[in-house]
């Protein structure tokens, strides 16, 4: 009874996550109304360190009072997956912040989770097997896509596609967390990519847009939701929610951010999708799903 109790906790604490990320595309869409795209990468990264600086402080003293190790903020092995985890979430996090500017929260969040099927493209150029039903998935989720975003030229608009590259680098980045999170804190490899994130955006703002503070100001309710409620909060119930569930039906759960998505796309923005594109969305989310089926089935 205590372990279901648990692991729907932690079903429930994925859920909320993806709740916060899929809404979070709207407040990122509406953001690029105010300041420009790396602008809002290194406010949203630099305020989501900040925020997460507590949250490994009281970290630290859940585990001293349990009595486990504690990873040392210089260790070698945290630094450099942090450096891994947060060049590729900066190319990432920065190519979906243009490409949202081109098109609708609703795609942007489809598209993104997108990842979950590069992944073992990804994993069979690294000589790991994949199994045959992932596969699958894989296909149907590149049937949807076409759907969702191919038009009768066989052309791809070019926001669709930097949300498309922004996924491969999220999907990089995936693999990079997948190494690196059983040989450190997670916590701190999270406080550390943010960081680097947020600096390698602090460098590269000036020298592509002209920072406005009263702009900034204006935008301070998309920054803090993006930077607090997902880069901050959503990570630590994703932490938390994969310590209780399986790993499997944890990703299901978290592509539901893309429906959330495009129904805050819709009830916010007024975003409207053609019949096509709702078509390859319900796809999207049934690959997304089926690629999951042998890593269930194997647990």
């Amino acid at each position: 009874m205590n372990d279901n109790r648990q692991k729907l906790k932690g079903e429930a604490l994925l859920a909320l996550a993806a709740i916060i990320w899929g809404t979070a595309f709207v407040f990122q869409k509406i953001g690029m109304d105010h300041i420009g795209p790396m602008t809002f990468t290194f406010f949203r990264f630099g305020i989501g360190t900040l925020a997460m600086i507590p949250v490994v402080l009281i970290s630290d003293r859940f585990k001293k009072r349990k009595g486990s190790p504690l990873t040392s903020n210089g260790d070698r092995t945290l630094l450099i997956g942090a450096l891994c985890c947060g060049v590729t979430n900066f190319i990432a996090s920065y190519l979906q912040q243009i490409g949202i500017m081109y098109t609708t929260a609703g795609k942007a969040g489809f598209l993104t989770a997108m990842d979950m099927v590069m992944i073992p493209f990804l994993l069979l150029i690294l000589g790991r097997k994949v199994h045959k039903l992932t596969w699958v998935g894989v296909l149907i989720g590149l049937a949807g896509m076409y759907l969702l975003c191919i038009n009768e030229g066989f052309n791809i608009a070019i926001g669709d596609a930097l949300c498309l590259g922004g996924a491969l680098g999220f999907a990089l980045q995936i693999l990079f967390i997948d190494y690196y999170v059983d040989r450190v804190d997670p916590i701190k490899l999270a406080l550390f990519e943010f960081a680097v994130t947020a600096i390698l955006s602090m460098v590269f703002t000036p020298i592509l847009e002209t920072v406005v503070i009263s702009d900034v100001v204006s935008c301070a309710v998309p920054l803090l939701y993006t930077a607090i409620l997902e880069v901050c909060i959503a990570f630590t119930l994703e932490m938390v929610g994969l310590k209780y569930s399986q790993p499997a039906i944890g990703t299901v759960i978290m592509s539901f951010e893309s429906v959330f998505a495009v129904l805050t796309g819709a009830l916010i923005l007024h975003e409207v999708m053609t019949g096509r594109e709702i078509t390859g969305c319900i796809i999207m989310l049934c690959a997304f799903i089926i690629a999951q089926i042998p890593e269930m089935l194997e647990k």
